[in-house]
């Protein structure tokens, strides 16, 4: 996996031709699952998409699932939540980057672009939207690791297009 800055997986993407652009993966990662949400064909609005279960003795399956993912989908990169925090080291921080070098060490994935993206916040926000719908605890978990992925995405897609609307405009 090759890690790239925000705007540069994007802006990469924006070099191919219309027709033959990917989509864009989001990942939530947690201890126990990993969110996943993907972008539409147009890199505009991200969708849920799984939940997977995480564990260091299925990162091999876990791999091989994104490789289908990549393929059936046809995706370009993976933008991943990863929680900045300018004041201390997070653990979410270690976790999600504990996770990357272990997919990576897999060697499915090589040549795979990725960044990462904030996700302060999100976990409160799908918390303040899934609170009225009364759900079952474990609906309510898958649910809510979607929907993590999902605004991590959205906050990605929403950010670098209108970047691009911006800089068409000047």
């Amino acid at each position: 996996m090759q890690y790239v800055k925000p705007w540069d997986l994007f802006h990469n993407l924006l070099k191919t031709k219309a027709l033959e652009r990917g989509r864009l993966l989001g990942l939530d990662v947690g201890d126990k699952y990993v969110g996943v949400a993907v972008s539409d064909p147009r890199n505009k609005v991200a969708s849920p998409l799984s939940v997977l279960l995480r564990k260091k003795t299925n990162m091999d399956l876990m791999a091989t699932d994104f490789q289908s993912l990549i393929s059936e989908l046809s995706l370009v990169g993976f933008v991943i939540g990863y929680p900045f925090d300018r004041q201390r080291r997070a653990p979410d921080a270690i976790q999600v980057k504990l996770f990357i070098d272990e997919l990576s060490k897999m060697g499915k994935l090589d040549g795979v672009k990725y960044t990462f993206w904030n996700e302060c916040f999100t976990s409160k926000n799908v918390e303040l939207l899934l609170k009225p719908l009364n759900l079952h605890p474990v609906q309510s978990k898958t649910i809510f690791d979607k929907f993590a992925a999902v605004q991590i995405l959205q906050g990605y897609l929403d950010y670098v297009n209108m970047k691009v609307k911006l800089h068409n405009n000047e």
